[in-house]
């Protein structure tokens, strides 16, 4: 599989881009107070570390296995957080923080995926961005659980 210059440069920022959502959501985790939060941002970490396991192999010229990971409907949160106001307002700054970061790495798969002259590789960065979206969704949901999404 032969990539063009902007293919593997765009690949290069999305593979910064996934490393970068691990080292959030890991740290994020051990910051959480909420428990279910710490595994929501877990979980969400594990499957960014097959995003950046399958940008990788892409620029190393493998060819992509699409794998099935989990749906925002079987990962949604919707319990409700019994820690003190305080920790409350931290946790919901972290999801903020984290749907941010959602946004714009959801937004360079966009981009991406318009770039890319394989159908295959489109195809797998469009799964890629699904996912990326599910996690968007997964994060909204648990603020909104907690009456957290509109609060400044």
């Amino acid at each position: 599989m032969t990539l063009t210059t902007k293919e593997t440069s765009l690949l290069n920022d999305l593979k910064s881009q996934e490393q970068l959502c691990i080292d959030k959501y890991t740290r994020y985790a051990t910051q959480a107070c909420d428990t279910g939060l710490k595994t929501l941002f877990t979980s969400i970490a594990d499957t960014e570390r097959t995003h950046l396991k399958t940008v990788t192999d892409i620029l190393a010229g493998n060819e992509p296995h699409e794998t099935a990971s989990p749906t925002a409907t079987e990962c949604v949160y919707t319990g409700k957080s019994t820690c003190d106001e305080t920790s409350k307002q931290n946790d919901a700054y972290l999801c903020r923080d984290a749907l941010a970061m959602e946004k714009h790495v959801s937004s360079v798969y966009d981009t991406s995926i318009f770039e890319f002259t394989s159908p295959k590789l489109r195809d797998t960065l469009a799964h890629i961005q699904k996912e990326e979206q599910n996690h968007g969704e997964q994060l909204y949901s648990y603020l909104a659980s907690n009456g957290l999404y509109n609060v400044k």
